[in-house]
């Protein structure tokens, strides 16, 4: 991993117009270069609102956000060419097949012919959805259709790669296909920027963690630095309690 940020985060500020609180209030953050950086947090705490910053799907108040060297705001057509996304809603179209849906989304990241053709079934067969390739994405369960919403969020080998949930409520057997693949993809050079509610998949995936809560950070580290550090817990779900309260949030 290298110590070279890729991603600096500096005074960043949201505040929604229906709330009366920022849902992200002056966070700084570095994320360096081959990273496996976990976002963690409890509900309402930030995160989501922070990787849509960073995804250039909303925009914040105040503060900065450069990506590889370049202002976000400068650049972002540039930007969006080495950004991969995989957010925690399915981003599929239920009416049509596995393929028509990678076409698509190929396409959109300037992919084609048979570049594109020999991506997508490379892919379909790695997260073993060949056979259902030519099926309507309704008919899918809830793993395949998490396995091909990873798909369409690297087909075009991106540099850094934000993802949201992405194993939330799915068998066991799809989470170990996904986070291995995406081990493998890290090792290859991409950058990732994770958010998870599962605190023993994030401190055995993560290489760094930043927890945040009501918009701020409040700890950040290494699994094993963390852990070192709040000698009263012994991993790292005790440590997400211990500074985020045990209060069910909305």
């Amino acid at each position: 991993m290298s110590q070279d940020p890729i991603i600096k985060i500096s005074q960043l500020v949201k505040k929604y117009k229906t709330s009366t609180v920022n849902a992200v209030d002056e966070l700084d953050l570095q994320i360096c270069k081959g990273d496996i950086f976990g976002l963690l947090g409890p509900n309402g705490a930030g995160k989501t609102t922070t990787i849509s910053m960073l995804c250039s799907l909303i925009s914040p108040n105040s503060g900065s956000i450069t990506i590889n060297g370049t202002n976000l705001n400068s650049n972002n057509n540039e930007l969006k060419k080495i950004i991969g996304v995989v957010p925690q809603e399915i981003a599929l179209y239920e009416d049509l097949t596995a393929i028509e849906n990678l076409k698509f989304f190929g396409k959109m990241y300037g992919l084609e012919g048979k570049f594109l053709n020999n991506k997508i079934e490379f892919y379909l067969n790695k997260f073993s959805l060949n056979e259902k390739s030519d099926k309507l994405v309704n008919t899918f369960s809830g793993g395949m259709k998490r396995r091909l919403n990873l798909i369409a969020g690297i087909l075009h080998s991106p540099r850094i790669l934000f993802l949201d949930e992405p194993t939330v409520g799915i068998d066991v057997q799809s989470k170990n296909v996904i986070i291995e693949h995406l081990r493998e993809l890290n090792k290859e050079g991409t950058t990732i920027v994770y958010t998870s509610h599962l605190m023993e998949e994030a401190e055995s995936f993560c290489t760094n963690i930043s927890i945040i809560d009501f918009g701020k950070e409040i700890a950040k580290g290494t699994p094993k630095e963390l852990i070192e550090k709040n000698k009263d817990c012994n991993n790292l779900e005790e440590i997400f309690l211990k500074l985020t309260g045990r209060s069910v949030r909305e």
